[in-house]
């Protein structure tokens, strides 16, 4: 990557030389459902007063401007204070009508600029901050085959943040490429830049709606390039796989396993939700890992079923603390993931959830269970089961244990970190966690989709109750 690019200038100007988890390399049509998702927010919104509008940067990655996204942003700008798009002369955006608009500026590119293998999009808005920053591979960084000819192939150094501080550092940079441009519009970009900071007590805006507009696109984005890549046997066999796990969902041996997760929370009291916001905190953490479709729905599955080894549990496992069982009942709890993926074997197509499952307590630094795997030889599902199961714990109560805070349950992660748990994993709870305290997003309490057997068990509780 270009030592001038916004990335490597973000990483040389953040603490310890850091990127955020979020950090990583995407395919184009990830990017694409980020930055939808994130301009699908101020079109939602859509303030009316100037002082709630958002001020945003674009920069088109080689300038090219299809014709949809040039009418996209026509409607953009009309819920946006200013809009700054930089791209080069011959994007084909100079002769479109949004470029005509009085809060339309655009920056034309010199084609030696390295912001023409650029893609960034930074919202700045007096309730929050928000940007998706891509640089694409060169020549020499695509490996194999080299540059792909198809267009959603494409890869990108990209990362998307909601952090406020990073984002403000992100459009000075930002602001200040631009500048040998056009000092003149530079200026006037950094004063609206200003005002927005200096706008007190704007409250916070929830940005729950966006994580999961977020998790939605990349899901179908993952999808779709699932679809236009079946020609090749590995993806062939992937699809494969996810639709017999699909069409096995109804199977008489998956329900049973269903029904017996949900009987180990119905025997919780302190924690009856335990599987679905298990579930529903490991795909949002997958999502922020951009992991493929396919094993996030595995990733799902097995959030669902990780409590199936506590179906004939002493009751004791869920009224008190581990230090508080005697050795028998600790030894059933120790063993918890072994037991659980012992069962689900009785299910073939279930492999990789059963494998999920069993590794789940495993460490990173290999002191675990069952197996003593390390680091990266633990599936990255289990890893990601294991923080947030461990995680999802600790903020309900147990025993004489009362429920921690998200911010003590994370600091309790923190001090496992590179001990138990990847720190990688970590960081990225951590801004999950982050986004929470902060009014950002709400801690989702189900996964995105449910196997039908949970959805009717819940709806037949709720008529009960009513």
């Amino acid at each position: 990557m270009n030592p001038e690019a916004t990335l490597n200038q973000l990483k040389e100007a953040s603490p310890e030389g850091k990127l955020p988890s979020s950090y990583g390399v995407y395919f184009k049509n990830t990017l694409v459902a980020l930055c939808h998702a994130l301009e699908d927010h101020i079109l939602q919104t859509n303030p009316k007063n100037y002082e709630e509008k958002p001020l945003v940067l674009v920069t088109f990655q080689r300038g090219k401007w299809y014709l949809q996204e040039a009418y996209r942003y026509q409607e953009i700008a009309q819920s946006s204070r200013h809009i700054i798009i930089s791209a080069v002369p011959d994007s084909g955006l100079p002769k479109h009508p949004t470029s005509q608009l009085e809060n339309v500026s655009l920056v034309n590119l010199e084609t030696t600029d390295s912001l023409v293998n650029e893609w960034n999009l930074i919202i700045l808005a007096p309730g929050y901050r928000a940007m998706v920053l891509c640089h694409e591979l060169s020549e020499d960084e695509y490996v194999l085959n080299g540059k792909p000819t198809v267009d959603v192939e494409r890869k990108f150094y990209g990362l998307w943040s909601f952090d406020r501080s990073l984002v403000v550092k992100a459009a000075e940079i930002l602001i200040e490429r631009c500048r040998p441009y056009d000092p003149a519009l530079a200026d006037s970009i950094q004063k609206q830049h200003q005002e927005i900071l200096t706008i007190k007590d704007a409250p916070p805006t929830d940005m729950t709606n966006v994580v999961s507009r977020i998790v939605s696109y990349l899901e179908t984005s993952q999808q779709q390039m699932i679809t236009m890549n079946r020609q090749t046997r590995e993806l062939w066999e992937l699809e494969g796989q996810a639709l017999r796990v699909s069409r096995n969902l109804n199977a008489n041996k998956l329900q049973a396993f269903l029904r017996m997760a949900q009987k180990a929370d119905e025997r919780d009291p302190s924690n009856p939700i335990a599987s679905l916001q298990v579930a529903a905190l490991s795909e949002t953490l997958g999502q922020m890992l951009d992991l493929p479709t396919l094993q996030l729905r595995r990733l799902r599955l097995a959030g669902l079923l990780f409590r199936v080894g506590l179906a004939s549990a002493p009751n004791e496992v869920f009224t008190q603390t581990p230090d508080e069982l005697d050795d028998a009942t600790l030894a059933f709890w120790q063993e918890r993931s072994v037991l659980g993926g012992q069962l689900l074997t009785a299910m073939p197509e279930l492999a990789p959830i059963t494998k999920i499952v069993t590794h789940h307590l495993e460490h990173w630094d290999g002191s675990g269970k069952p197996d003593g795997l390390r680091e990266d030889e633990i599936p990255v599902e289990s890893r990601i089961l294991g923080l947030i199961s461990y995680f999802q714990e600790l903020i309900q109560a147990r025993g004489k244990r009362i429920a921690l805070s998200f911010g003590e349950a994370l600091e309790k992660c923190i001090n496992h970190s590179g001990r138990y748990f990847d720190p990688i994993l970590v960081e990225s709870l951590s801004n999950v966690v982050r986004l929470t305290e902060m009014g950002l997003m709400q801690l989702p309490q189900r996964p995105s989709q449910l196997p039908n057997v949970w959805l009717e068990e819940a709806v037949t509780s709720k008529t009960s109750v009513n």
